[in-house]
């Protein structure tokens, strides 16, 4: 079957739109397996590996958007992949602000009002007779 250079690059366009989608759903779900696994430095290698995968997957559908648009099944897995973005950006969200809060309760800052306390339950400042050490 002989197809025309239109045909072709069409469907060069088209592998290469798969091939930039596969990729990002790629760093998807190996961020959501080291999520899962509470993973901190596969965390960084992957969210890192996802930013690369979402830049190049935006480079090549501004392409094909410029140069003979993007076929809808593609649209459709790229808002889906955003989608999923948007919901490990919440996630992530929502666990830095549980932490950020466990960490108030175990840690609370040392303002005038909000004193340590001391081994015997009272509270160790510098007025109340308690040490300050450099």
């Amino acid at each position: 079957m002989i197809t025309t250079s239109i045909e072709q690059h069409a469907l060069a366009q088209t592998s290469e739109l798969e091939t930039a989608v596969a990729n990002v759903e790629r760093g998807l779900a190996g961020l959501a397996d080291s999520l899962r696994e509470r993973d901190a430095r596969a965390v960084e290698v992957q969210a890192n590996e996802l930013h690369r995968a979402l830049a190049a997957a935006v480079q090549r559908f501004m392409h094909a958007a410029r140069h003979g648009g993007v076929p809808e099944p593609m649209r459709r897995r790229l808002a889906r992949a955003s989608a999923q973005v948007a919901s490990q950006r919440e996630t992530l969200a929502r666990a830095t602000a549980a932490l950020d809060r466990a960490i108030d309760v175990l840690m609370p800052d040392s303002a005038p009002g909000n004193a340590l306390y001391g081994a015997r339950g009272l509270p160790d400042s510098p007025l109340r007779g308690g040490s300050i050490s450099a």
